[in-house]
């Protein structure tokens, strides 16, 4: 089986200007010592699901080119077809850092959608970069998603025909972001029916809002989810709920032709968290899925949102 992970961060110093830019507001609003607390929390639910599954602590973080480097070597070890970096420190460290490793990694956008020439960002990543999607994180988007300010955002998408990976629900694990103005999945219907031509891809099942993504998919069939993640925030859903049953579900709801598979791995030692990978073929197995539909789970989805884009 070729196997794409759509879903992977370079682990460089603030990998994502979004999250840098947030932590700076919160920072000067409260001090960098009720920061150091918030960090405190989040340190100590990593620790405790990166012990669940095994998982050694993370390194310090690495100059982009390193990390590229690092990257292409996993992507040949565990045989991976391809590899998408969605964050990596801003989109030209980004570029410049997967250029010798192309077209085994592939390349995100992921500047902030509010800042200053958003799409004309768009476009040079697409058009001069070579980058294949766009990643937003929602929660850090202060105004809705279908604010007629950032319609130039989407068009510019639309019309290169890029996936658009927009993270929803609770933001950097426990103690992690949990409230904002697009928190909910249901906040992007507007977007998706507006620009039916861009393939969104909501990550980590809804991340706390599955029920909301069913709907959102059942509303706008150009909505698409990824698994990736450790996906600890099933622990903290009302009622029963588990890993397998998510993907029969969507699996059912959905059909396996807008599921992509994703691992959301970063950080060194541990490099691609191949247990991912191995837990969800065994769920699928286990609800006897057919070999084609898994062929387009783990690789032919990815791959075909990847080969459609328009870099003209």
């Amino acid at each position: 089986m070729k196997i794409i992970d759509f879903h992977v961060h370079l682990p460089v110093e603030g990998f994502d200007p979004q999250f840098v830019a947030y932590r700076r507001r919160y920072q000067k609003e409260y001090g960098a010592e009720k920061l150091a607390v918030i960090d405190n929390w989040s340190r100590e639910y990593d620790r405790q699901w990166r012990r669940s599954w095994n998982f050694p602590d993370p390194g310090p973080p690495l100059p982009p080119g390193e990390g590229a480097s690092l990257w292409f070597d996993e992507a040949r070890k565990h045989r991976l077809e391809q590899v998408v970096l969605v964050t990596g420190g801003g989109n030209e460290a980004l570029a410049e850092a997967i250029a010798p490793y192309r077209p085994r990694l592939v390349g995100f956008a992921h500047h902030h959608p509010q800042e200053k020439g958003a799409p004309a960002s768009l476009e040079k990543a697409v058009t001069e970069y070579g980058f294949k999607g766009y990643k937003i994180f929602a929660p850090l988007v202060e105004m809705p998603l279908g604010d007629p300010s950032l319609r130039p955002l989407w068009a510019a998408a639309e019309r290169h025909r890029l996936p658009v990976l927009i993270h929803f629900g609770i933001l950097g694990g426990g103690g992690g972001i949990a409230s904002g103005t697009n928190i909910n999945p249901l906040s992007l219907e507007p977007v998706a029916k507006g620009y039916p031509g861009i393939s969104f891809v909501v990550p980590h099942f809804g991340c706390g809002y599955p029920r909301e993504l069913l709907q959102l998919c059942w509303s706008a069939a150009n909505v698409y989810v990824d698994t990736s993640g450790n996906n600890e925030w099933i622990r903290w859903h009302p009622g029963p709920l588990t890993l397998e049953e998510l993907f029969r579900r969507f699996y059912e709801t959905i059909g396996p032709e807008r599921i992509i598979f994703g691992s959301d791995s970063s950080w060194f030692p541990r490099g691609f968290a191949r247990a991912y990978l191995e837990t969800q073929l065994e769920l699928c197995r286990r609800l006897q899925l057919p070999e084609g539909d898994l062929e387009l789970i783990f690789g032919g989805n990815a791959r075909r949102l990847l080969e459609g884009v328009r870099h003209a």
